[in-house]
């Protein structure tokens, strides 16, 4: 057997094995240690800079998109329900006038009577006190008349029984109401039946 052969050098020594305590907090004076060198104390991320609860720092615009959404559906549901009720009302209003509407037109031929009893000399003190708070309460319902004599003539409001001409008007007048017509609000229950007077055709120039 040859003899061993001489080393070249000393053996190199292994490096000697380093354990670092890593903990933040100590564990026997429970005070926070020192931040290590060697150990970075944030981690960078390529998003930002993350706060201890895992969210990115300075907010997320995913997290108020959600809300400025729920605030335009909120706006817009306002919007919708003021239309609504704003509707409604309209719509219970109309209504209302047409049931008047209906009633009264109902009541016109008991007027039309008490009107002719009127100009006979017909009404008794009695029948005219029942006819002055019919009139009366009819009234505050909205019942208005329509039809007066020297009105201009309104083709939407007057139906012209007959018609003549004078030099004492410049446009159609109403002269003499044969029956007086009736409206409730926009209504027109019936039209007041009237003569009309005419200005004289005059020849140009």
């Amino acid at each position: 057997m040859s003899p061993a052969k001489a080393s070249d050098g000393p053996r190199k020594q292994p490096p000697p094995i380093v354990i670092k305590d890593k903990r933040r907090i100590d564990p026997v004076t429970l005070e926070l240690r020192a931040a290590d060198s060697g150990i970075p104390e944030h981690t960078e991320s390529g998003g930002g800079h993350e706060t201890p609860g895992g969210a990115p720092a300075g907010g997320s615009t995913t997290e108020q998109s959600p809300l400025a959404e729920r605030t335009a559906d909120l706006q817009r549901l306002k919007a919708e329900y003021d239309n609504y009720r704003k509707r409604v009302q309209r719509d219970r209003l109309a209504i209302r006038e047409i049931a008047v509407a209906n009633v009264l037109s109902g009541l016109l031929p008991v007027l039309d009577a008490i009107d002719r009893a009127r100009e006979h000399g017909d009404l008794e003190p009695g029948l005219r006190a029942v006819a002055d708070v019919l009139e009366t309460q009819l009234a505050a319902l909205g019942l208005q008349k329509v039809g007066a004599p020297g009105e201009p003539f309104d083709p939407t409001r007057h139906e012209a029984i007959s018609n003549q001409q004078s030099d004492k008007v410049d446009q159609p007048t109403c002269t003499t109401v044969l029956r007086p017509g009736y409206r409730v609000g926009q209504h027109l229950l019936r039209p007041a039946q009237v003569t009309v007077s005419e200005p004289p055709d005059r020849e140009p120039g």
